[in-house]
């Protein structure tokens, strides 16, 4: 998953034995620090996917349908995958993942029908590749993967090397790209689901932040400047008091039936059944989770209370994937402060940045079974979020960036 690796099992796989290798670490101003890092191995694939033109997309009002899409690339990966582990990250309108050769092909062919279904369903064009480390390296390009401690349950996947941002651009080229899977091609999106609403900002704005380095080669002469740049950002968002996650103590607001209640019954609709018949199936099961959150009764083995303190926790609010991505809550001069920064920054040549502020965030979780405490729960901003903040990058920059879709 993008930026997740699930709490690692132990079939001897070739992705366990990896990720046995790869050191795990719980405070986030250290995803720069290069001893964290393993250098994935050559036989593996990075699979990626983005929403073409998400930024017009979500000026039309379908944020909701973006995020559905994103995350469904990792959720049918992961469903294709048996729920095994393995490093991902979750971009707003798109993933990116690492596995190794031995899966492509199943990853592949959930690829091309995740990209069917939603360009079917959601009226979306999602664009997916699959990219050979090897071809990353060849490129003069390395991809690194780290395992950041959101939670005493969930690591998430952080990239560096700059491998990534080489593959998404050589993607939006039209490059190892998979095309899409034939009409009424659907993927497996158990646990996929869009049922709480939308987070206010509580300090004042929600801020979606990209940073990237101007030269995304590690060994460039600015990598230290950035690298002082980005621990400052960080720690100037965690020592201040006003700041905090977008998502609140106890979770996010809910009313039902929910928001996002279409995009997935859609999501969940197997072909050739009702739609109707999902529909109402769908609304019984989120009325009973509606009432047993709200109330917070345990039902059999679920606690509620256990189960949204762990929410909180697994929000991945903040990431790093060949550059700094963050969605927060806070005041308005804290964003001031971070933009002038930045500002300097990229006066100077050091880095390449997008914000975007809007009035709230927005949640898309992944949840295998309500019984585990290692589900996923993606972050974005509200109103544009990630493919804004990356279309002002782009608009700055004039280059290819993190988040090329975003045209």
């Amino acid at each position: 998953m993008r930026s997740v690796i699930s709490v690692p099992m132990t079939d001897g796989s070739s992705v366990d034995r990896f990720l046995a290798t790869v050191p795990s670490f719980a405070r986030f101003g250290q995803i720069l620090d290069p001893q964290l890092y393993a250098a994935l191995p050559d036989d593996w694939v990075i699979g990626l996917a983005d929403v073409v033109s998400s930024t017009q997309a979500i000026e039309a009002g379908h944020y909701k349908n973006v995020n559905m899409a994103g995350a469904a690339v990792i959720a049918a990966v992961s469903n294709a995958l048996g729920n095994a582990p393995y490093p991902f990250v979750f971009g707003g309108d798109g993933a990116s993942f690492a596995l190794p050769s031995d899966r492509a092909a199943a990853a592949r062919q959930a690829l091309a029908c995740t990209a069917a279904f939603v360009v079917e369903v959601y009226g979306l064009e999602l664009r997916v590749a699959e990219v050979p480390v090897a071809a990353i390296r060849a490129a003069g390009f390395d991809i690194r993967v780290a395992r950041f401690a959101a939670s005493r349950d969930l690591n998430y996947a952080m990239f560096s090397g700059g491998g990534l941002a080489w593959a998404e651009t050589r993607m939006k080229a039209g490059e190892f790209s998979i095309p899409p899977g034939p009409l009424g091609c659907r993927p497996d999106l158990s646990g996929l689901s869009c049922r709480f609403e939308a987070m206010p900002a509580r300090r004042g704005v929600m801020l979606s932040i990209i940073v990237q380095a101007a030269d995304l080669n590690p060994a460039a002469p600015e990598a230290t400047a950035y690298r002082a740049l980005i621990e400052n950002i960080i720690r100037l968002v965690e020592d201040s008091p006003d700041m905090a996650r977008p998502v609140p103590e106890g979770g996010p607001p809910l009313v039902w039936p929910p928001s996002g209640f279409d995009l997935e019954a859609r999501a969940g609709q197997a072909p050739g059944t009702s739609l109707r018949l999902r529909r109402l199936k769908l609304l019984a099961q989120t009325a009973l989770s509606f009432l047993v959150l709200r109330l917070r009764i345990p039902v059999g083995r679920f606690n509620p209370r256990r189960y949204l303190n762990q929410l909180v926790a697994n929000s991945d609010y903040r990431k790093y994937d060949d550059g700094l991505r963050m969605t927060i809550d806070c005041g308005r001069e804290l964003a001031d402060t971070i933009e002038a920064q930045l500002v300097a920054a990229a006066a100077e040549g050091i880095v390449v940045y997008g914000l975007h502020r809007q009035r709230a965030a927005l949640m898309t979780c992944l949840t295998p079974s309500v019984y585990r405490s290692d589900h996923i729960h993606f972050l974005d901003g509200a109103a544009g979020g990630y493919s804004a903040a990356a279309a002002s990058m782009k608009g700055k920059t004039g280059r290819a960036i993190t988040n090329p879709s975003a045209e």
